[in-house]
């Protein structure tokens, strides 16, 4: 297989953080890094599968570190699993303060996206290939997760309160 044939299972994407992006207390807001972690879980999405992808859920949202404005955020994505029509997303995000040269590990998360056709109706992704075993480790934890994310929606449908009965609540 050619290089230009490999799947693409990777994406690092680096953005700089400007005043713009800051919240009161003068850090990155949070809804900024949640936009800039689906931006880069679409193209590392996108570009493995050749497709649209829309996002389908995002869990384990893990902020370890505040960002700076100023800082530089590398955002390494990865293609850890493959189902049929969607595929999770690994990020691990990396700052790095320029002036201390300090660099710090500031997020995690995990993004599910699906591919879809030109109608928005999903469609059947590439089969991952695992070349390594820590390839092979990261699909079967996306595996767990991936049926964990199925659990919790069967158990959350079967508590599901409908929206009449939840608004008369409030009567």
């Amino acid at each position: 297989m050619t290089e230009k044939m490999k799947q693409e299972k990777t994406l690092f994407m680096t953005r700089l953080m400007t005043p713009d992006m800051s919240n009161f207390s003068g850090k990155v807001h949070g809804g900024t890094i949640l936009k800039l972690l689906d931006e880069a879980a679409f193209t590392c999405a996108s570009r493995y599968c050749k497709t649209y992808v829309v996002t389908k859920s995002l869990d384990q949202v893990v902020f370890k570190k505040p960002i700076a404005v100023g800082d530089l955020m590398t955002f390494k994505c990865n293609i850890n699993y493959v189902g049929k029509t969607s595929m999770e997303v690994g990020i691990r995000v990396e700052g790095e303060r320029i002036k201390e040269k300090k660099d710090y590990h500031a997020i995690s998360s995990y993004f599910t996206m699906v591919s879809v056709d030109d109608d928005g109706k999903p469609m059947e992704v590439p089969r991952l290939e695992l070349d390594s075993e820590v390839e092979k480790k990261l699909f079967e934890a996306g595996k767990m997760r991936c049926a964990m994310r199925k659990e919790i929606q069967e158990r959350n449908n079967k508590l599901h309160v409908s929206l009449e009965n939840w608004i008369n609540i409030w009567k």
